[in-house]
């Protein structure tokens, strides 16, 4: 990985691995149980006592070893802690494992009813299997190959079945009282567009700011403009307030957008999701020019269907892509739509109790000698999930030798490069971590957190984990830097 990167910035990793490599080489080596100093120093600007930190670098077995290498560091490495979105790995992890990286997801569509000259007499039915990607192009390809089978017209409904999933009506209010912020969206069986409406905002020049929505949903009205503001565009989104109104058949806006900002997009997480699904795929077949005698609707349990024959089947991105997305972005519904899809995929429903379970045994058939971390819902959205420094490092340790190896580590971020460790580069630009570590970062109120592979100097392969628990976690996050560059000197 990191010769990967170095490859395409080569001259820039040379120059900041001497100048930083230089610095910290001064520095005093640390021993297994006790922090390096320059994290010390990192905590300790940030008011964060040892005590709420949990850290452990392991050299990983290479060619050579006689034994299992001893961790360079293992502070508090036992003790459970809140992960915060690193919980993904341990998802992502799992779903490579048993289900294989070229897993795809399936959504099949059939006609209930008769077909004739392009008309559907009865009703189309799409039942989802749980895709965590079925986004609006996707989905318009779907529709295209719907028709290609020789269907413009339903004289009745669209039936949506998404019972592969037993999931609880989901309050998008509940984690933090803010239900319009993407990350709250819930896991569905059909699952569309993340269930979110994406707003954006083109000044047209003359004075006005045009409006576009994506994707289409039946029945919600969204202005063509917005009042346009004057001002520097800080924080424009605020400003603006966009909210949903009428039962979330309308979108409104309390401000003006200002002309400065240019061209931007806003998205929403659906005000109503229990009614999104339905909506959207009205949405997009009417926009593709078919015709639709009655509306799209869900499902009714144990409704009758009409012989119900197949017609097209829509397969997802391989899990592969999948894990990179939820991993690379931390995107929290396509992590727990594949944590349900891991009790669902084992027969039955897809419930989080299931999965909970299924997780349960895979670590204890993987990884039995290690406690098992207590997983909520899969993203690590969540105040309840736990897991200690050493289970997480025998987890990256176990992924690192398995057959999906390079699928996994392929879907972390690189330090100071993509996703959404890219920012380390602008909060430690001469660090020499940049390009040599593949990480997942972690962050909630209270949590910061990361864990990944480092690849130090001397050629050795690190697992490493960092988890800070304290109401100034957020201002320790240099403190995991440091703890990173340590690991890629060699614990120097």
């Amino acid at each position: 990985m990191f010769v990967r990167v170095c490859a395409l910035r080569r001259a820039l990793c040379l120059v900041l691995g001497m100048l930083a490599g230089a610095a910290l080489a001064q520095q005093p080596p640390a021993t297994a149980n006790a922090l390096p100093p320059s994290v010390t120093r990192a905590l300790a600007a940030a008011q964060v006592p040892a005590s709420a930190v949990a850290m452990m670098v392991v050299p990983l077995p290479a060619a050579g070893d006689a034994a299992a290498p001893a961790p360079l560091l293992a502070w508090r490495a036992t003790e459970p802690m809140n992960p915060a979105s690193v919980m993904k790995l341990v998802t992502t992890a799992a779903g490579l494992d048993a289900l294989g990286p070229a897993y795809f997801w399936r959504t099949r569509i059939e006609a209930s009813g008769r077909i004739e000259d392009g008309t559907l007499h009865g009703n189309l039915l799409v039942r989802g299997s749980g895709d965590p990607k079925l986004v609006i192009e996707r989905l318009t390809e779907l529709v295209a190959a719907i028709q290609e089978k020789g269907v413009r017209r339903i004289t009745g409904d669209i039936l949506l079945d998404h019972s592969i999933f037993n999931l609880d009506e989901h309050d998008a209010a509940a984690f933090d009282r803010d239900p319009l912020r993407p990350y709250n969206v819930g896991p569905d069986g059909l699952l569309m567009n993340f269930t979110t409406l994406v707003l954006t905002f083109e000044p047209d020049g003359n004075g006005g700011v045009r409006v576009r929505s994506e994707p289409p949903l039946a029945g919600v009205y969204v202005p063509a403009t917005v009042p346009a503001g004057a001002g520097a565009c800080g924080d424009w989104a605020t400003r603006l307030g966009a909210s949903f109104a009428d039962g979330a058949q309308e979108v409104r806006f309390a401000g003006r957008y200002p002309v400065s900002c240019g061209t931007k997009t806003l998205t929403l997480a659906y005000a109503d999701q229990g009614n999104f699904a339905p909506r959207m795929m009205e949405g997009v077949w009417r926009a593709s020019g078919a015709q639709l005698g009655g509306r799209a609707r869900w499902l009714q349990p144990y409704e009758p269907l009409r012989n119900p024959t197949p017609l097209v089947t829509g397969y997802s991105l391989p899990l592969r892509e999948i894990v990179a997305d939820i991993n690379k972005f931390s995107n929290n519904v396509m992590a727990q739509q594949l944590f349900l899809t891991l009790s669902a995929h084992s027969g039955g429903k897809g419930s989080f109790t299931a999965s909970r379970q299924w997780i349960a045994s895979w670590w204890q058939q993987r990884l039995g000698a290690h406690p098992a971390p207590v997983v909520d819902n899969g993203s690590g959205l969540s105040r309840t999930a736990r897991v200690s420094a050493a289970s997480l490092a025998a987890l990256l340790a176990h992924a690192a030798g398995s057959s999906y190896a390079q699928d996994f580590e392929q879907s972390l971020s690189i330090a100071g490069v993509d996703g959404t460790a890219k920012r380390m580069g602008k909060r430690s630009p001469g660090s020499v971590a940049l390009g040599r570590v593949s990480m997942k970062t972690g962050t909630l109120r209270d949590v910061a957190a990361v864990a990944g592979y480092a690849y130090g100097y001397s050629g050795r392969k690190y697992a490493v984990i960092g988890l800070i628990n304290h109401p100034n976690a957020g201002a320790a996050r240099p403190a995991l830097d440091r703890l990173l560059e340590w690991a890629v000197m060699d614990g120097q």
